[in-house]
């Protein structure tokens, strides 16, 4: 096809000739302008962008528009859209439309062709990650940082290896409704409260409607509070969800579970386990550890370790990690298990760049970007555990606010939501007054009635409202779970 030859050779001058395939492109258009349900019979997620013939692309692109209408795509019903084109006039007009569907041996090989060109426009874009190294590389005119060329050169290829080119990251609204639709199905199809990654409590659903992807939420607490608690019984709901899901057949994209990698660099492997397996089996995770438990107990562990075997939850235990090293990481469990959700415990114990070593401030900013970028590029719920001042134990009122965030302000700027744990049974313990006397009198009924109560104040929420939901949690077992239905009135919000 002369058509096609004048195509090609436009782009001929090349010192270096990209891979590229303009008439399997072609071929493929015109195989489904003859038969539109070529389309869906295609598996790979085929892109305009990775059309290398720019007219190949923009007839793509409106394929898809009419298609995603319900309307029959043909040439002629393509002509209105491609009539004032100027690549389409040099080739003759909207003609050239009529002449892709002359073949009809795209038909037999479509799938082989959708293939080829989404496989060349990865090379293309390898090729251009390579030159923007190379040229990187050898420059040297700035302040020289190897550390950090060889993170963005990193992330450049975890995205080709993901299939998007660093064009291919532009959105049209057409594909951001679309997404944002699904994610309102979602939501109306779990019966209105969630529409991203389940916590495994009913009352944070309700109020956030679950983690979102490309969120980055911090969850902040004192010390003893049970941050780490809420923080592994959220990864724990999340991955038993996933196992859940897959046995009832429920696609992954419409599911609310996640595989869950955990970062912890306070608490080692198997003590995050036996904290979980505590919480499975009703067992005191400090009898665990003392092997203080009697044969019936120990079969009980027994049986909930063997159902939690195949559990999707991923634990990387290693200490003073970097955030750069901690986003290789995750980028890797991304692409060898396809984790859905990663949680970090916890942010200060993370190390930044040596550059920002010398300012605790600037690096706990690099952290939290780092974390924020880490969500975006890899489009999933991130949440990252952090300490508060000592500001709040010298109030008389203990409640957390934003303020208290240690070390950075970047923390709350950067966070999409922020969850601050809060038990006020644990400071009202500590004012315990003597026995027999009218103020231990009112300070017994108090703590009858805030006794194993948390409350998790969502102090900023970028999707919604703020406001505090008021949850059970058993210490011994390290186990938060929903308050009885008759005690949500309690709950404030905002």
């Amino acid at each position: 096809m002369a058509e096609l030859i004048r195509l090609a050779a436009a782009n001929e001058a090349e010192p270096q000739r990209l891979p590229r395939n303009i008439e399997a492109e072609a071929a493929f258009l015109g195989a489904i302008l003859i038969d539109n349900r070529v389309n869906e019979d295609v598996s790979i997620k085929l892109q305009p962008d990775h059309f290398f013939e720019p007219l190949h692309g923009r007839i793509f692109e409106q394929i898809l528009r009419l298609i995603d209408r319900n309307m029959l795509v043909t040439p002629v019903t393509l002509k209105p859209f491609f009539e004032a084109d100027e690549s389409m006039r040099e080739l003759g007009g909207p003609g050239y439309l009529i002449k892709l569907t002359a073949d009809g041996a795209g038909l037999i090989g479509a799938r082989d062709f959708a293939q080829q060109i989404y496989d060349l426009a990865l090379l293309r874009e390898l090729v251009t990650v390579g030159r923007t190294l190379v040229d990187n590389a050898l420059d040297t005119s700035e302040s020289v940082d190897p550390k950090g060329q060889i993170e963005a050169a990193e992330s450049a290829l975890y995205k080709v290896a993901e299939g998007e080119s660093e064009t291919g990251s532009m959105k049209s609204f057409l594909q951001a409704s679309t997404e944002a639709i699904k994610n309102v199905e979602k939501a109306l199809n779990s019966g209105g409260s969630l529409s991203g990654i389940t916590t495994g409590l009913n009352s944070i659903n309700a109020k956030c409607g679950g983690l979102h992807n490309s969120d980055l939420v911090i969850l902040a607490g004192r010390p003893g509070m049970g941050k780490t608690s809420l923080a592994t019984n959220i990864a724990f709901n999340a991955a038993r969800r996933w196992v859940r899901e897959r046995e009832d057949g429920i696609e992954e994209s419409k599911g609310a579970g996640a595989k869950v990698a955990f970062f912890s660099l306070e608490m080692s492997a198997d003590q995050l386990a036996t904290r979980i397996l505590a919480e499975q089996s009703g067992i005191s995770s400090e009898l665990l550890r003392m092997g203080k438990i009697s044969r019936d107990d120990f079969r009980e562990l027994s049986r909930a370790s063997r159902e939690l075997q195949e559990l999707p939850l991923y634990i990387d235990d290693t200490p003073a990690l970097t955030i750069a090293a901690l986003r290789t990481r995750a980028r890797r469990l991304q692409r060898r298990h396809g984790i859905g959700l990663i949680v970090v415990d916890y942010l200060q114990l993370l190390q930044g760049s040596s550059r920002a070593n010398d300012n605790r401030v600037n690096e706990i900013s690099e952290i939290s970007r780092g974390l924020k970028t880490l969500a975006k590029e890899l489009s999933i719920p991130v949440v990252a555990l952090s300490q508060l001042s000592r500001a709040v134990e010298q109030r008389e009122d203990k409640t957390p606010m934003l303020s208290d965030l240690r070390e950075s302000g970047s923390i709350e700027q950067d966070a999409d939501m922020v969850w601050f744990v809060y038990r006020e049974d644990y400071y009202e313990l500590m004012k315990k007054p003597d026995e027999g006397t009218p103020a231990f009198d009112a300070w017994n009924e108090k703590m009858e009635r805030i006794h194993g109560v948390a409350e998790l104040i969502i102090s900023k929420q970028r999707h919604g409202s703020t406001g505090r939901v008021r949850m059970k949690f058993e210490a011994k077992i390290t186990r938060f779970s929903d308050l009885a239905d008759d005690q949500y009135a309690d709950a404030r919000y905002d």
